[in-house]
């Protein structure tokens, strides 16, 4: 009985690694269900190869890192959710939502892109369990507070990205098209709004939003240790979701985390 009790979240988050591998291989570079190629050479792998994580037997090119970084952490975490799981919405429902998490926050490390059908897929999953976890008034509050603080965040970041293309321009650089906050991440914090619900949604994006601002303080830090900073360094905008998935993360499913970051 306690081999089956550890066996059964070791089984399910190898088998939810491979589909959310799957989808960060696949989704960024086709929008639809496609077969795995090699990022490298571009051949496609075959079914067995991908699933056995075999290298590219074109190139050659051996499973990228984050592959296996995602087979552990989601091991890990199916492991510690399968132990703290939250009563109301169980084991299964925990890990999958989990899971997704896990996918948005690869998407957007990676490609900086959260996709507008895995947002949908989202806002269904999000529905669900917040209103099974706090009910229908507490989701639906939750997700338009959340979608709309970040929208004002993000139009505030549009006036900013305006103001740092006109100081390149000044200063004889070609501004580009960064964004301090894109759309996706409006959509996501509509997402987690759902998931949280209403209040702690403002105290998942409050938590999200300090921890990039932590993450790119000890960024500016590390390159004036080593020498690399730049006169713009500044002005390099980094992805806000994987910041917001950690914060959701911390207030779903550590129990004691919401005692220690929200003021009875």
């Amino acid at each position: 009985m306690k081999m089956m009790t550890i066996l059964i979240p070791i089984i399910t988050g190898l088998l939810l690694s491979v589909v959310v591998n799957y989808l960060a291989d696949v989704l960024p570079l086709t929008r639809k269900f496609s077969k795995p190629a090699c990022p490298q050479c571009e051949q496609s792998r075959s079914i067995t190869d991908y699933l056995l994580l075999r290298s590219c037997r074109q190139c050659g090119q051996r499973r990228s890192a984050r592959t296996w970084l995602t087979i552990l952490a989601l091991i890990g975490l199916s492991m510690y959710v399968w132990t703290k799981t939250p009563h109301r919405l169980g084991y299964p429902l925990s890990i999958f939502i989990v899971a997704y998490l896990a996918l948005i926050f690869i998407t957007d490390m990676e490609h900086r892109l959260i996709l507008h059908p895995t947002t949908i897929f989202g806002a269904f999953l999000g529905f669900g369990a917040g209103w099974l976890n706090h009910g229908l008034y507490g989701t639906l509050i939750g997700g338009f507070a959340g979608a709309g603080i970040m929208l004002a965040l993000y139009y505030l970041g549009v006036k900013f990205a305006r103001y740092r293309a006109r100081q390149m321009e000044k200063a004889g650089q070609s501004p580009d098209d960064e964004e301090a906050l894109g759309f996706g991440d409006v959509t996501l914090a509509g997402v987690l709004g759902l998931l949280l619900g209403w209040p702690l949604i403002w105290f998942g994006l409050l938590q999200g939003i300090l921890l990039a601002g932590i993450f790119g303080a000890l960024m500016i830090a590390f390159m004036l240790i080593v020498r690399k900073y730049k006169e713009n360094a500044l002005m390099v905008f980094m992805p806000y979701g994987p910041f917001l998935i950690l914060s959701a993360f911390f207030l779903l499913f550590v129990p004691r985390w919401i005692t220690l970051v929200v003021p009875k």
